[in-house]
């Protein structure tokens, strides 16, 4: 094994670790929290609810557990045994080494890699997620869902892989830029198409009907400068009890989306501080910030790529013959090792990005405030959002640094309390 195939192992390796140790500090911290309400809650969660909550805390982290060693375990077999490169040789053997052929290497690869974590989605969906009242999927849309995902990656993904591999043997030695160009302009087109074509696929989406709440939400939407052309239902309960919110798209296609399990749970005016809150990512420019965030983040990525694809060793340590052109065989296994390692580094930025999140939070939360004229019709919607869905109330710091884009309920009633 090479040096650098070591510090690769050591890397995944060290990840996981750090990931257990974080679950189990997390689990500790729950438990010693576990055997009555704390004071902080007493007026939001009674003692059999908060029980639940702790109860399904540990499920979900104990889970986790096994399933990210499962994970991990896979990844180094994948990397280390030799067979990426054996069905690397094998496929262009039988296929050639043609664009098209490496377009759909890669997405065989995926869809291998994603056929092992099924098992564990369909314990998490209909195991743990019906033991604690939440699961309303039935195993035909569950079923449906993978296999439109996977038509959706087919239809998708196999040309944009195409066409970034042919750019890649056009243009040469700035082809990672080009490549970059590329994977923005497919970003951007997702989100203007995703509304319209790809979301209906999976959820029904209907307007929200006439009467109170709808003039309501609409003449906050005025009132704040908010253009929408529509605030719909969307079907969340077919799947879940879990509730939220959301905007998506931009432009004309740009539209506000409230689960109806949300509607269900929430009053009138709690629901209008919730869309004044995501309104207020949009006055904020989030979106806008986290999304050259995304870009910025891609084009690092793909410089990086274009880096290692110029070092044998890279090559060499996983096996995979080196090739010093611009052809798309000759990038293939650089890309795929980058996707399938990347994981292992990006994990130790996470808490970074959760600090920028959680402040675009208590931003949003803020507008939502100061619109509202009071923070009392946020602050009980939020505590019954914690409260129907069984959040962990007391995360350990630490581990909520690594896990939550989101602040605690108690941080976040304390900035809206004091006006922060």
């Amino acid at each position: 094994m090479s040096s650098f195939a070591i510090i690769a192992l050591f890397l995944i390796l060290g990840r996981w670790a750090a990931e257990f140790w974080l679950t189990r500090l997390n689990e500790r911290y729950v438990l010693a929290h576990a055997s009555e309400v704390p004071p902080a809650f007493r007026d939001i969660i009674d003692e059999p609810t908060y029980r639940r909550s702790v109860d399904y805390t540990l499920a979900k982290s104990r889970f986790g557990n096994i399933a990210d060693a499962f994970d991990t375990l896979l990844l180094i077999v994948v990397l280390f045994s030799g067979v990426l490169p054996r069905a690397f040789d094998v496929w262009t053997g039988q296929f050639g080494a043609s664009v098209g052929s490496m377009a759909a290497f890669l997405f065989a690869i995926g869809v291998a890699l994603s056929i092992p974590g099924l098992p564990f989605d369909w314990h998490a969906q209909f195991k743990l997620e019906e033991r604690f009242g939440f699961n309303t999927t039935t195993m035909k849309i569950w079923l449906l869902d993978r296999v439109k995902g996977l038509l959706l990656a087919a239809l998708l993904g196999y040309p944009l892989l195409a066409l970034v591999l042919k750019v890649i043997e056009w243009t040469g030695a700035h082809w990672w830029l080009w490549a970059w160009g590329i994977m923005v302009m497919f970003q951007l087109l997702l989100m203007l198409i995703a509304p319209a074509l790809i979301m209906p696929l999976f959820n029904k989406f209907t307007p929200l009907p006439d009467g109170g709440l709808r003039e309501r939400l609409f003449a906050l939407a005025k009132r704040t400068g908010f253009p929408t052309r529509s605030i719909d239902l969307m079907d969340g309960s077919k799947r879940s009890r879990h509730s939220n919110a959301f905007f998506t798209g931009f432009g004309r296609f740009r539209k506000i989306v409230l689960f109806d399990t949300l509607v269900a749970q929430l009053t009138e005016p709690e629901l209008e501080a919730v869309l004044a809150h995501e309104i207020g990512h949009y006055k904020k420019r989030h979106v806008l910030k986290l999304l050259s965030v995304s870009i910025t983040g891609s084009l690092v990525a793909f410089a990086a790529i274009a880096w290692l694809a110029r070092q044998e060793w890279f090559y060499r340590a996983f096996g995979f013959e080196f090739h010093s052109n611009f052809s798309a065989a000759a990038i293939v296994p650089a890309l795929l090792l980058f996707a399938l390692l990347s994981g292992a580094l990006s994990f130790w930025l996470t808490p970074i990005i959760n600090i920028w999140s959680r402040r675009f939070e208590y931003e949003a939360d803020a507008f939502a405030r100061q619109t509202m004229g009071e923070p009392q019709s946020l602050i009980g919607a939020l505590r019954k959002l914690n409260q129907k869905n069984l959040s962990n109330l007391m995360p350990h710091p630490l581990y909520s640094g690594f896990h939550y884009s989101h602040p605690a309920l108690l941080e976040r009633e304390r900035a809206l309390v004091n006006g922060l």
